[in-house]
């Protein structure tokens, strides 16, 4: 197995990626993210494609490709780890500039990019986040980009909207620790109208999937 950590939850989390087709024993609280269509064992269960959970003294068994936080637990107070990552990483306007995060409390770590997957993660400090809804991922223009959300602190919601009005909802899902919701994309990567918001304080991780042919925009 190859297991490469990266440093975009330093020093609050520690975020590994697994590849390998083999096994891995967990001891602490661990959120586990599938990110291959082989599912991932856990005694007589399995984890699908995009599937996450929180996992504890066990083992999960033919990982092919998958992303494990680890350490989220243990946070005793999410509002002074909240404060502590205010004080470390950017907000998302200042390293996006993107209007619809002007004024908005929402921080970011750096992006790092593994091959085709881009793993950030996300500080939303305000109730409500109003982070704006969006349909378009501009950076990617080959056809085909996912995208998924796991919670790691704090509780969220993931909406889907008919149009550019949150009046239009038409799904929601919650986001407790652990959870990732389900994909929302067609075949050709096209989202409905979209956002996180938040129920309070919270932390996520973004995971960004490009399709074959597409270069992460740094490079």
């Amino acid at each position: 197995m190859r297991i490469e950590t990266l440093t975009i939850g330093d020093p609050f989390f520690t975020v590994r990626i697994l590849t390998g087709k083999a096994a891995y024993a967990i001891t602490d609280k661990t959120i586990v993210l599938n990110l291959s269509a082989d599912p991932i064992g856990v005694r007589d269960q399995a984890l699908g494609e995009l599937q996450s959970v929180i996992l504890k003294d066990t083992r999960i068994r033919d990982v092919t490709h998958a992303v494990v936080i680890e350490g989220f637990a243990n946070h005793k107070d999410d509002a002074a780890l909240m404060a502590r990552i205010r004080e470390t990483w950017p907000s998302a306007f200042e390293v996006r500039a993107e209007e619809r995060l002007r004024g908005i409390e929402h921080y970011m770590s750096p992006k790092v990019w593994v091959g085709r997957f881009g793993f950030t993660i996300y500080h939303s400090a305000s109730v409500p986040l109003n982070v704006g809804l969006h349909q378009e991922h501009a950076f990617c223009p080959v056809p085909g980009f996912r995208e998924v959300h796991t919670q790691i602190a704090g509780f969220g919601k993931m909406q889907q909207c008919r149009e550019r009005d949150i009046d239009t909802l038409y799904l929601e899902e919650p986001m407790a620790p652990g959870a990732t919701h389900r994909p929302m994309y067609d075949a050709r990567g096209n989202y409905p109208w979209h956002q996180y918001e938040t129920i309070t304080p919270s932390v996520f991780m973004a995971v960004e999937m490009l399709p074959w042919g597409a270069t992460p925009p740094e490079l």
